[in-house]
């Protein structure tokens, strides 16, 4: 069964769902073997013990399909960016040492490669796996708590780095 006459789907990422981010992704057919995936997630809720990990993030995908769109083995070039508050976080140290006691409030932003696969669930229905590698930047002010606008650093924290950009198990609906 092929999904190659269809033009565009709307998804959901069930692992961001896992954490209690709401999110929704759009993927439109630019032609033959190339579609366009936009993504978007936001989370405003708090997690136990006063704990927060605010964000809205976007991120845009172009995506060249070995079989035909909507099908099998694809590769992506990804791009996002967005903002962050985030206040004690209890994350082994050696990730992210200072999240525990700190607020930290800012932008990020990057890109990566991706590699994913589709497999066709019914008529209509595509089950999705995604992994995507590259470089992110992440600028943040640090602050006493979430409700302080005090500043306790001068100079905005920065950092370069090479990580996982992109990890979604999706759930997609196929349309036209």
């Amino acid at each position: 069964m092929a999904a190659k006459g269809q033009s565009f789907a709307l998804k959901t990422n069930l692992l961001y769902g896992a954490t209690a981010t709401a999110n929704f992704g759009v993927e439109i057919a630019l032609c033959k073997k190339f579609t366009l995936d936009i993504a978007g997630n936001y989370n405003a809720w708090n997690v136990l013990d006063g704990q927060q990990w605010h964000h809205i993030m976007v991120q845009p995908e172009l995506r060249l399909w070995l079989c035909d769109r909507f099908n099998r083995h694809f590769f992506g070039l990804h791009a996002l960016g967005g903002q962050h508050d985030v206040y004690g976080l209890n994350l082994p140290s050696d990730l992210a040492p200072s999240l525990k006691d700190n607020n930290f409030r800012g932008v990020f932003a990057g890109g990566g490669l991706s590699y994913g696969y589709q497999w066709i669930l019914g008529k209509r229905w595509l089950l999705e796996a995604t992994l995507g590698v590259g470089y992110l930047y992440i600028r943040s002010d640090r602050y006493e708590n979430p409700e302080s606008d005090i500043k306790l650093n001068e100079k905005p924290v920065e950092g370069y780095y090479v990580r996982p950009t992109k990890l979604g198990l999706s759930i997609a609906f196929l349309i036209f």
